[in-house]
């Protein structure tokens, strides 16, 4: 996975442009209202989604597997703590956070490794905490294609292997960490016109007390 992401990262660089994502968006306003200061970005990639958080006063520390998006990230004014490293190998600090946002990440994980991905993040939270992922659904046009591993989960591509979530799987993995609600999203491919929506699925946790 290191390998795939730091070959992209140096053969693309800012491959998605620098416009953060509608679910950024969404969350941004969501975490607004709820005065969530300090937030944790796993796979921040080179920060194109956390500068709206920053921007609107919200602290942000990053984790991301590849040095290369790292360094775009300073390139392009990214003064924050970034963690160098894989999500698999989290905790990295033993801080608790008031939020947690993780844009189209967790489906890139195995069965294992979501599970305890899922939990790493909600046991980084403060009581009364939210995290808010981003992920693929069975909706997408890439469900079914490329090799398929497992139940839903396919090698779309060399080196790209992807889990879509239903409303099933997403109350079977998140319910015993605060599943609040989950949501479908179109977002839209921004630097990239003529390219079509994919579907997603915004979940949302909240730890309770």
């Amino acid at each position: 996975m290191t390998e795939f992401w730091e070959t992209s990262f140096i053969e693309k660089q800012t491959m998605w442009g620098f416009e953060p994502t509608d679910s950024a968006i969404v969350t941004m306003d969501f975490f607004l209202e709820r005065n969530v200061k300090d937030i944790l970005v796993p796979g921040i990639g080179y920060g194109r989604n956390a500068k709206v958080f920053i921007d609107n006063g919200i602290k942000v520390t990053g984790i991301e597997i590849s040095k290369t998006a790292i360094d775009l990230a300073r390139q392009n004014g990214l003064d924050i703590n970034i963690f160098q490293g894989s999500v698999t190998d989290m905790p990295f600090d033993n801080k608790l956070y008031d939020g947690i946002f993780c844009y189209a990440l967790i489906h890139l994980l195995n069965n294992r490794e979501r599970d305890k991905f899922i939990k790493d993040c909600y046991n980084q939270l403060k009581p009364n905490g939210y995290m808010i992922f981003t992920t693929v659904s069975k909706k997408a046009p890439m469900f079914g294609k490329g090799k398929q591993l497992d139940k839903d989960y396919f090698e779309i591509m060399e080196g790209v292997k992807m889990f879509f979530y239903d409303s099933d799987s997403i109350k079977q993995e998140f319910e015993k960490y605060g599943l609040v609600e989950f949501s479908e999203i179109d977002e839209p491919s921004k630097n990239m016109k003529n390219k079509p929506p994919v579907k997603f699925i915004i979940v949302k946790c909240k730890k309770e007390l």
